[in-house]
């Protein structure tokens, strides 16, 4: 009895940090490695997921005042190393400057497409650490549970229920990791999804009205008429 009382007393005395020393093995270096990719991760698309990089209104404004008075080279001029989405998509329709309507959308919309992938691919990796965290503690758990029970068939049936409740804690750790690590880094993905679609959308449609003025080979014939 005496026994059983101090390995309780032990087991009680034992602290997160305890837990976390005694559980580490591949699996928690693992999602220790995962948990310092996905907040590098976060910060970073934090800092490059934004309205100037995407759709600067300073550039929006400049592009719309261009295109109303179809002042077609210096528009041609300002988004030629522009960087940004609207950019992008502004500059593959002026590129098609005078030909025909349907390929200067063609292109308008392929750029846009483009443009908006390699937004959201930015962010992809968030969610896919996301949905591994969990999974990659549940193996861990896994792993510590036939740990934990061989180790009670070594003993000859000997130990006893604080034993196997540590051992237990110890393998159950690894899925608290895996949770800690994925709701962290899924909110931010959500987050930063809906960010990024707002934005993208935003200088679609900026670009969009940009593009329906540009003038085509259909413009050209009505006017020449």
């Amino acid at each position: 009895m005496m026994h059983a009382s101090t390995n309780i007393h032990a087991t009680l005395a034992t602290g997160p940090w305890d837990l976390f020393v005694q559980s580490m093995d591949i699996f928690t270096v693992i999602l220790l490695l995962g948990s310092v990719a996905g907040v590098t991760l976060i910060f970073w698309c934090i800092a490059e997921i934004r309205e100037k990089a995407i759709a600067p209104k300073s550039l929006a404004g400049k592009l719309e005042d261009m295109s109303r008075t179809g002042n077609w080279d210096g528009l041609r001029a300002t988004v030629r190393d522009d960087a940004s989405l609207l950019g992008a998509i502004v500059r593959a329709g002026v590129s098609r400057l005078g030909r025909d309507r349907a390929s200067i959308r063609d292109a308008a919309e392929l750029a846009a497409a483009e443009g908006s992938a390699t937004w959201f691919r930015r962010i992809d990796l968030l969610n896919l650490i996301g949905n591994l965290g969990p999974l990659v503690g549940l193996a861990g758990t896994v792993w510590g549970m036939i740990l934990a029970f061989t180790s009670l068939g070594d003993g000859g049936g000997q130990a006893g229920p604080a034993d196997l409740s540590l051992g237990i804690s110890k393998a159950l750790f690894h899925t608290l990791l895996g949770l800690c690590l994925a709701v962290p880094c899924l909110l931010a993905y959500a987050g930063l999804k809906s960010r990024a679609d707002r934005l993208c959308t935003r200088a679609i449609v900026i670009a969009d009205e940009i593009i329906e003025r540009i003038p085509s080979e259909e413009s050209a014939k009505a006017e020449a008429k």
